[in-house]
């Protein structure tokens, strides 16, 4: 009896021991991809969490600049790290499809406010109630945000923004109202649906022959189906209608790829299309 208790006082403190082992990780254990960075902004009157991705040896190379990419929806639950994951791949040597780049993560606070503009649909009013604001996210880019990141990393001119559904709804808004606060746009199935899609009505400089900025854009849409909106309307359409858009464009400086993957939906099609997009554009 003596030798059963003994043995299960054993197995009870070697379960016990294996569970420590499991929770305690040491600090200097832990594995990082980045840097979570903080910026106080006046427009929005909040401060924005930013997850900051630099190259492996930037520490080292303290001559050496770097592109940046912008990822809305840069939240670490939501697409920071799968997309630095992407990048860092891009990155290896024997790959070397990606030029080594600083990734900025703009953490989500209120993606409807942020990414939409004045509607004029009733119902959209309604079913989102904080929407509207985008004109000011965008200006928070412009002037504070941008200045930000140039300031404190070491930062080349090229800079490039990726945003899907809502988030490339903004992506478009900014390419057709400020095309010049980014060099390649990746458009990711747009929620072009928003005020009657109005967007695509839109006149901008860069359809215009005197828009000169060398400028790369990569739409992409998977099998989405219809939108949410009274009026049926289909994304893979719009998405295309945008592209078609672009494409009469007078201007000699666009660079414009267009990709419909019919295997990927509205949840899964992020990863793919950044992945076709970084090949493409660089």
């Amino acid at each position: 009896m003596h030798k059963v208790i003994l043995g299960l006082l054993i197995i009870s403190t070697i379960t016990v021991c294996g569970q420590n082992n499991q929770t305690t990780i040491p600090q200097e254990k832990k594995f990082t991809i980045g840097y979570i960075d903080e910026i106080e902004s006046e427009l929005l009157d909040e401060t924005r969490v930013l997850n900051i991705y630099l190259p492996p040896d930037y520490d080292e190379n303290k001559a050496e600049k770097y592109p940046v990419i912008y990822l809305l929806d840069g939240s670490a639950d939501e697409d920071f790290i799968h997309i630095v994951g992407l990048v860092q791949f891009y990155n290896f040597p024997w790959i070397n499809k990606v030029p080594k780049s600083i990734v900025v993560g703009i953490g989500t606070v209120d993606r409807r406010r942020d990414f939409t503009f004045p509607s004029s649909v009733k119902e959209e009013n309604k079913n989102f109630p904080t929407s509207g604001l985008s004109d000011r996210f965008m200006s928070f880019i412009e002037t504070e945000l941008q200045p930000y990141i140039e300031k404190k990393y070491r930062t080349k001119n090229s800079k490039t923004i990726i945003g899907q559904s809502m988030g490339g709804l903004f992506v478009t808004e900014t390419l057709l109202k400020k095309p010049h606060l980014f060099n390649k746009y990746i458009i990711i199935s747009p929620s072009l649906w928003w005020d009657n899609a109005s967007l695509l009505e839109l006149n901008s400089i860069i359809l215009n022959a005197s828009f000169t900025q060398e400028t790369d854009i990569y739409i992409g849409v998977g099998k989405e189906g219809l939108t949410p909106t009274k009026t049926p309307r289909v994304m893979e359409v719009d998405a295309n209608l945008l592209y078609e858009k672009l494409a009469n464009s007078k201007s000699q400086s666009i660079r414009l790829t267009f990709d419909y993957l019919p295997n990927e939906d509205h949840a899964t099609i992020m990863h793919q299309a950044v992945s076709n997009a970084f090949r493409v554009l660089y």
